[in-house]
């Protein structure tokens, strides 16, 4: 597949397709926001916490960059291959040794990482995985969120819970992956966010978003519940959404009203032990979930969510890079800070039992859990 746009122009695979939304080649979409990106975003984990697999890859057309990531977590061991390259054809969904590939679309897909670039690097990660959606993929509520007058947010975003089949390796140990027992959630967002090297941020210094960030996809046997909760400090949502989505596609969603949460932390940290979800107003009566974590995941350590200032999702690398990351949870955990998502086990006020993914992350100061400033012990 071409990595460079033709030299004849700006024609690609997708202009054969009948999916154009302005008068202009896929390659180039309706905004000149250099911050508009279009991502794909997995995550594959054990039902009992042994290892818990996340996979992301984006394309930001107006910076000209395509890029990926693979973080396998196993125990205390961080895992990341991470690559990128110059974007030219937009329907080649391949960088480095990391792919996607549509089968069928809002059903099934799969991703790999290829194991010859892993044995020639010396990365020792690689995979083949299949997904099928458990559920009918989910548009959730679109996030506009501007700051001085710019907007800063203008996503939207699909959610779908699903099941696997593969294998993963690591360092020679080899998982065997089966629907039975290897679960998780994927999505696909678009629009704008703040990607690419950093922009002098000027008046908008104090930051972009604050207070908490919750999202809780868990699957049950017949069905499953998106969670989202974006509350800021002042105790504004920008954004929230709970919804029980049926197994069954002839069956309607069920919107279960405003969510409520009760985490718990650990004494002088941001990390979360253990929460309760509330659903007071869900149609049939209200409910909580106990989510319980079996295995966190600090995502945004080597995969680019902004942490390092060397490789941030949609920054410029060259014309192609891959390289690897290597933690150790106990050793390195100074580093413990930002983005986590939870591998959790899901237990129904009713009865039932799922697992799913519990991601969370307090900005700043959010003092209803008792947090104040960047700092959870001092405050600073």
């Amino acid at each position: 597949m071409m990595n460079k746009i033709p030299a004849h122009g700006s024609l690609s695979g997708w202009d054969d397709y009948p999916v154009h939304q302005v008068a202009e080649t896929v390659r180039h979409v309706a905004t000149s926001d250099r911050n508009f990106y279009d991502r794909y975003y997995f995550n594959c984990h054990s039902n009992d916490g042994e290892a818990f697999l996340i996979f992301g890859m984006g394309q930001y057309p107006n910076l000209a960059v395509a890029d990926a990531f693979a973080l396998l977590v196993v125990g205390d061991t961080h895992r990341v291959v991470r690559a990128s390259r110059e974007l030219g054809d937009r329907m080649d969904t391949t960088v480095g040794p990391l792919s996607v590939e549509v089968i069928r679309p809002l059903q099934e897909l799969r991703i790999a990482c290829d194991p010859r670039n892993g044995e020639e690097a010396g990365y020792g990660l690689s995979f083949d995985l299949r997904w099928v959606g458990s559920i009918p993929a989910h548009e959730e509520p679109r996030q506009l969120l501007r700051s001085h007058g710019r907007v800063v947010f203008d996503t939207m975003r699909l959610a779908q819970t699903g099941r696997w089949d593969g294998h993963i390796e690591l360092d020679g140990h080899r998982f065997d992956v089966s629907a039975d027992s290897w679960w998780g959630c994927r999505d696909r967002s678009w629009g704008v966010r703040p990607v690419g090297e950093a922009e002098p941020p000027g008046v908008r210094s104090d930051g972009q978003m604050n207070g908490m960030w919750n999202y809780a996809p868990m699957q049950f046997e017949d069905h499953s519940i998106l969670y989202i909760v974006n509350q800021e400090e002042d105790g504004l949502r920008p954004l929230e959404e709970a919804v029980r989505i049926w197994n069954d596609p002839g069956r309607e969603p069920e919107f279960l009203g405003r969510p409520e949460h009760r985490h718990e932390l650990m004494g002088g940290t941001r990390w979360i032990k253990g929460s309760v979800l509330e659903f007071p107003h869900a149609p049939d009566g209200g409910f909580e979930v106990r989510v319980t974590p079996l295995l966190d995941a600090w995502v945004m350590l080597g995969t680019g969510y902004g942490l390092e200032e060397d490789w941030r999702h949609g920054m410029y690398q060259g014309a192609e890079v891959v390289q690897e990351v290597r933690l150790d949870y106990a050793d390195d955990s100074d580093q413990l800070f930002g983005l986590v998502d939870q591998v959790s086990r899901c237990e129904q006020s009713t009865g039932a039992v799922g697992y799913g993914m519990h991601e969370y992350m307090f900005i700043d100061t959010f003092t209803h859990y008792g947090l104040n400033g960047w700092d959870p012990v001092t405050g600073k």
